[in-house]
């Protein structure tokens, strides 16, 4: 199925929000990819989901159904990504927990290559265990 092309407006991009959670917009406008992402941000100064509290769990859940209904009827994706950085280690560029919510589509170049695509590649294998094959 070819996708057709979205023209995006800030104007109409919608946020999302429930008690303790707020959900905005986290396309990459720069390069035209992340069409439709968007990061669920608790209202809790917290920095990682390991912090949050069981009500924050709820409505983080209840915010990700929201924008799953959204983006579906919006994009049209063909799947999904949804995940969180913790720590520096792990791409954590904002010291503020955020859960990221990425709509995939078949007709991107990288189609197929979830989450830990990036992780079992040969050049990932940290240096301490690279010694240890010798």
């Amino acid at each position: 199925m070819i996708k057709q092309s979205i023209i995006l407006n800030d104007e109409e991009d919608k946020h999302f929000e429930n008690e303790t959670m707020i959900a905005v917009r986290s396309n990459n406008l720069k390069n035209n990819t992340l069409i439709g992402s968007y990061v669920i941000i608790p209202k809790s100064q917290v920095g990682s989901p390991f912090e949050l509290s069981s009500k924050e769990w709820e409505d983080s859940k209840a915010l990700m159904l929201e924008l799953k209904k959204y983006i579906d009827e919006k994009y049209k994706p063909d799947g999904y990504n949804i995940g969180w950085n913790v720590g520096k280690a792990a791409g954590q560029e904002v010291a503020h927990a955020h859960m990221h919510i990425i709509p995939r589509y078949n007709d991107e170049p990288l189609a197929g290559k979830g989450l830990r695509y990036w992780f079992k590649q040969p050049e990932n294998v940290r240096a301490s265990l690279k010694n240890n094959e010798d």
